[in-house]
This record gives structure tokens, C-alpha cells and sequence, in this order.
């Protein structure tokens, strides 16, 4: 089952080049409620959410925007049915081996955010193995967010950084919003300009709470694996008619 690309290929005339978010992350929402809706089993809507991903990604390469997030599997996931994460987990370890040739060809630079330390070993060497070969690639930064959690992620800061005092290292003093960063799973990406989530949900759903603080945020009815290119035209419309003040007043 694969998504037809769009025609939008080049970026759409209305949109101004020089105000796109350098950095967009996505809720990837409502791929279960997709393949209900058409009487088909809740995998069928992964792996047609894959698909939308991908032509995603490509998208904002094709538009100049620098840097993809997307939430692919929270800490919380681990809760829904077992034969349902082991599923997600067969499919991101196939997904990656296959398109690791592909993603060298296009100059993504692949990397993982979350606790990957509790995956499958077979996963972690595939994530292992991308994040390696990609690394020196430079035409778009793509970040999955695995077995993530925004408090978890904030916690786990504070510890090491508690440890460090502790420790004598490091004095309170010198505890900062940069020295903070650095011991976050995000540690060197830049903050997201823009958040998209799918199927009309209003919530983040401890999606990087720290990293979002600024962001805007755009809410579609639309399920994740009817997200296409229209659509993210239309996100990124809506973003251009704000003003991001951070605070100040302009």
C-alpha cells in the first residue's frame, strides 16, 4: 500500500522561502483509527503511515527546510496491545534496513532520541548502524523519537546533572540553560519551529516539553496516513501568517 506523491514538488508559489520553519516536528496521530475506518487491521495503518513519513521527509527536503522530528514511539506505547508493539518493532528495524541505501543517496542524516537501551538488540544494531553510515550526511537533519519521554527525558537531565554536583564537577552556579541542553536526548538539534499533530488531538503528549517551549503549534482533523503534501502546504501557510514574538513585543 503506497502513498501516490504528490505533484507538489517544488515548494508552493504562495509560501515564502525565507519564513519556513527551519525545524518541523510531528505527532504522527491516528494510523489505528485510519485502518478502522476502512475495516482493516491496526498495522496496516503503520505501514501506511510509514509511507506518509517518507514522502515527508522527502517533501521538506524539496522545500529547503532543514530538520524532520518525528514521534515515532512513545514510552507510553508500551502499553498498547503486545502483538501490536512487536509489530511496530519488526517494522522500524525492516524499515531501516531498507531504506538505509536510500537515505544515503539523499543526503539524510538519521538519528534517535529516547531511552533505546530497553529495544530489541536487533533494532538497536539497525539504529546503531543508520546513525552511523548517515552521520556525515548534510542535506536534512531526520530525528525519530523512540521509546521517548519529554519528562523522562527531563529527569533522567537532572539526574546527571545532580550527580555532577555531587560529585564536586560542577558547581550550581554553572547550571544554565545550555549546560541543561547538553545532557538532553536532543543535545545539538535545534528547537522545533513548528509542531504538526494529526487527528485533531489537542494535546503534546510529553512530546519534547522542554524543546517545544516556543514552538507553533498546527492541529489538523486529518488522520496521519491521509497527511500528504496539500496538507502540509496548508501547515506551513498557517505558520507564515503568525507572528513568533518569544515573549517580546513587536
Amino acid at each position: 500500500m503506497n502513498v501516490q506523491q504528490s505533484t507538489l514538488q517544488e515548494l508552493p508559489v504562495d509560501l515564502d522561502q525565507n519564513r519556513l520553519p527551519h525545524h518541523v516536528a510531528v505527532i504522527m496521530d491516528g494510523n489505528g483509527r485510519w485502518a478502522k475506518s476502512k475495516g482493516l487491521p491496526r498495522i496496516m495503518g503503520h505501514q501506511r503511515g510509514v509511507d506518509v513519513l517518507k514522502d515527508l521527509l522527502r517533501c521538506c527536503k524539496d522545500w529547503g527546510i532543514k530538520a524532520l522530528t518525528a514521534y515515532a514511539f512513545s514510552t507510553e506505547n508500551w502499553g498498547r496491545p503486545k502483538e501490536e508493539v512487536e509489530f511496530l518493532m519488526t517494522l522500524f528495524e525492516r524499515v531501516l534496513r531498507r531504506e538505509l541505501k536510500e537515505m544515503m543517496a539523499e543526503n539524510v542524516k538519521i538519528r534517535f532520541v529516547g531511552n533505546l537501551t530497553t529495544l530489541p538488540q536487533s533494532l538497536q544494531n539497525e539504529i546503531d548502524r543508520a546513525m552511523k553510515d548517515t552521520q556525515a550526511n548534510l542535506g536534512i537533519d531526520f530525528t525519530v523519537a523512540t521509546n521517548y519521554g519529554g519528562r523522562q527525558e527531563i529527569l533522567q537531565a537532572c539526574k546527571a546533572i545532580a550527580a555532577d554536583v555531587h560529585q564536586g564537577i560542577l558547581h550550581p552556579d554553572e547550571i544554565n540553560e545550555d549546560l541543561f541542553e547538553r545532557h538532553l536526548y536532543t543535545n545539538g538539534l535545534s528547537h522545533p519551529d513548528l509542531l504538526i499533530r494529526t487527528s485533531g488531538e489537542m494535546r503534546l503528549s510529553n512530546f519534547l516539553l522542554w524543546q517545544m517551549a516556543y514552538a507553533e503549534i498546527y492541529v489538523t482533523d486529518t488522520l496521519w496516513p491521509d497527511f500528504d503534501r496539500t496538507q502540509f502546504h496548508q501547515a506551513l501557510s498557517a505558520y507564515q501568517k503568525r507572528e513568533r514574538r518569544f515573549g517580546k513585543v513587536i
